[in-house]
């Protein structure tokens, strides 16, 4: 059992748990992630592991509420406990001698892009933060991620906060106006990150992604997180999640992750308040 320390509520559909865990949080590293299962029932679920305090042995996970599964997991109160907590897994993100990133984040992905950008801010690289929402009451973790950047830039689809427009415009502007970036993270919903590469591509910069297939075991057991990078079968939770960006089949990614949407639909009882999916 994983006690949880503290709950978050970050916006009306997105809650931050931070979870005792102090093995995890002694080998976490930015880019890792966790299977998490807050029942015996419950659906084996993977998060990213957002930030890790090695000393108060906890890690943090940001957990977008969309379906019975996530439902159940923001179910539990403070001084609750998950089931399950498996991690780290995966392998950790590696910037070789980046020392010029723009780190782009989408929606509920600036959970992912946080930890990045923390790292690389820590390291003594030059940060540049793009990240994006659709309006401003969904915006999350800005406070953070300015305190991890050597610039945070806020981009809102509505315009309702920051500039008005996508993340890849706002890229796009900042490589157009001298900035020499030698590395671009992207993490997000995948036709963000397709979008993305198609600019780096364009300007001969190197882009890692951090990919988010369909996971159940997260060792490479089941294969349902396979991927195809450069022609090659991948699998996501023991070769990745971090890939070339421009190398990965995206528009197979993007059909793959839509299989099972209607059964991934959330069904409320109206009688008993119970959750079912499909």
């Amino acid at each position: 059992m994983f006690k949880i320390v503290r709950k978050e509520r970050l916006n009306s559909a997105v809650v931050l748990l931070e979870i005792d865990a102090p093995y995890i949080a002694k080998k976490a590293e930015a880019g890792q992630f966790v299977i998490v299962r807050a029942s015996e029932q419950g659906e084996r679920l993977p998060f990213t592991i957002a930030d890790y305090d090695r000393e108060k042995g906890s890690i943090t996970i940001i957990i977008q509420v969309v379906g019975g599964s996530t439902m159940e997991i923001d179910r539990v109160t403070d001084e609750g406990y998950l089931l399950d907590v498996v991690g780290p897994l995966g392998i950790a993100t590696e910037y070789g001698d980046a020392k010029r990133v723009a780190v782009v984040g989408g929606g509920v992905g600036c959970a992912i892009a946080y930890p990045q950008a923390k790292k690389l801010f820590g390291m003594g690289a030059e940060v540049d933060v793009i990240a994006g929402f659709r309006s401003k009451d969904i915006v999350i973790l800005e406070d953070e991620m300015k305190a991890a950047s050597t610039e945070l830039h806020i981009c809102t689809d509505d315009g309702s906060y920051g500039t008005k427009g996508f993340v890849t415009n706002k890229l796009e502007e900042l490589i157009n106006a001298g900035k020499n970036f030698d590395l671009v993270i992207a993490i997000g919903p995948v036709i963000m990150m397709k979008f993305v590469c198609d600019i780096t591509k364009k300007y001969g910069i190197k882009t890692i992604v951090s990919l988010n297939p369909l996971m159940i075991d997260g060792t490479g057991m089941c294969g349902c997180c396979r991927v195809t990078v450069d022609g090659k079968v991948r699998y996501a939770c023991v070769e990745g999640p971090d890939f070339d960006g421009h190398l990965v089949d995206f528009d197979e990614l993007m059909r793959r992750n839509s299989t099972y949407k209607e059964h991934e639909k959330a069904h409320v009882c109206r009688l008993t308040g119970g959750v079912r999916n499909g």
